[in-house]
């Protein structure tokens, strides 16, 4: 028998074997007691899974999807545990990272709920392997089981995918994902990606029955590594590859929050790093900031420009990666960072360091790799850190930081 003592940051549960070996169990909680199986030992730690449940934790819910114990699903770590269990150990792993990675003295963050644990994401992508198409079960990213629902997925998406999945026949042949997205404007996308070339002949069959089902949808052509063409609908101008938070609503709050952050903006020069779509350079514009963006993916760049501003004079857009533009920018006085999971480059943190901002705010979705950029910046410390529940049944953790000149 294992007791399970805490969760790890991806959510497994850790234990210990007889030899004193750390082992870590998806699908538990702490205070189980389990009789492990497929156990997979190595050096220093094992991996396992619940064989039995002898003696269930408190803190165990029964999980909504039945793709979840049924398939294994990889994209979920912890609906097996309450809401509250979730958001605390949610705020555990940031907190942790930082005092763990960062070796900074700090407490575990607030964290702002969201308000609803399911049914908020606005894209799902699912792979494709022969007939099967749908997501990969834990820890096995070559196989694929056939999705049928998913309750952390926007309804909407889901009733569309419904009647996409009946008409499998209009899809193209050389099929590897399908994307399915909400904009804003509440209009749904599906975008198909193809291997190769590829082409999609049937699309106009698939998009009148769609209609038809009562469930319409914008098409797109992805081919492998090539962009997204539309190919059916309007709306040709949704940058539909482009990326965008899969929470708008906790991404707005973790961006209001952060722009607050900085305080005084009236007058002041801001640098916008990873800008994406424009969302936050458009909130510093409104502040009273003079912005310059930094974006890689030029499809959003444009996105952005298209949507104009009240004054354009105040803000320049540069399209490239951040580490190859960040010296060519005019001082700040405020910045604010938005880095994909994997954080930032060191020449982009060492940019940072030598800026003279007196605020930066730094957007995270991973603790990990905010934890070790902010390690590279010895100019700054950090003064406040919050956290913004954008992933409820996952172990994934939005934090906004902010920091200030030592």
């Amino acid at each position: 028998m294992t007791a399970i003592l805490r969760l790890a940051s991806g959510g497994d549960g850790i234990g210990q074997l007889e030899d004193g070996r750390t082992v870590f169990v998806p699908r538990s909680a702490p205070g189980d007691i389990v009789e492990l199986t497929r156990v997979r030992e190595h050096r220093r730690y094992a991996r396992a899974r619940v064989g039995r449940l002898i003696h269930p934790s408190s803190l165990r819910v029964e999980p909504r999807c039945p793709h979840y114990e049924r398939d294994e699903c990889g994209g979920c770590q912890m609906q097996h545990l309450s809401a509250v269990a979730q958001r605390d150990a949610r705020r555990r792993f940031a907190g942790d990272a930082l005092r763990r990675i960062g070796r900074i003295d700090v407490e575990d963050p607030e964290l702002v709920p969201a308000p609803s644990d399911w049914e908020y994401r606005t894209r799902l992508t699912l792979h494709a392997d022969g007939e099967r198409i749908g997501l990969h079960p834990l820890d096995r990213p070559a196989e694929v089981f056939d999705l049928k629902v998913c309750p952390i997925t926007n309804g909407s998406l889901i009733a569309l995918w419904r009647e996409v999945s009946r008409r499998r026949h209009l899809l193209p042949s050389r099929l590897r994902h399908i994307m399915l997205r909400l904009d804003r404007e509440g209009a749904r996308h599906l975008i198909v990606e193809t291997r190769g070339a590829g082409s999609w002949h049937d699309a106009p069959a698939l998009a009148e029955e769609l209609d038809a089902a009562g469930q319409p949808a914008v098409l797109w052509l992805r081919p492998e590594a090539g962009e997204a063409g539309l190919v059916s609908g309007e709306n040709g101008s949704y940058p539909a590859t482009v990326f965008e938070q899969v929470h708008p609503v906790m991404g707005d709050r973790a961006r209001a929050y952060a722009v607050a952050a900085l305080g005084e903006l009236a007058g002041r020069h801001a640098w916008d790093l990873y800008a994406g779509i424009g969302e936050t350079t458009e909130a510093l514009l409104a502040a009273g900031a003079s912005v310059e963006s930094v974006e890689a993916d030029r499809r959003a760049v444009a996105h952005a420009e298209s949507r104009g501003v009240a004054d354009p004079a105040r803000v320049r857009r540069h399209t490239g990666r951040v580490e190859a533009m960040i010296g060519l920018l005019g001082p700040p006085r405020v910045v604010v960072t938005n880095p994909p999971r994997t954080g930032m480059d060191e020449r982009v943190a060492a940019g940072l360091d030598a800026s003279g901002a007196e605020r930066i705010v730094y957007i995270s979705c991973d603790p990990a790799t905010l934890a070790r950029d902010i390690g590279r910046l010895p100019a700054y410390r950090l003064a406040e850190v919050r956290a913004f529940d954008l992933f409820p049944q996952t172990a994934h953790v939005e934090s906004v930081a902010l920091l200030v000149p030592r």
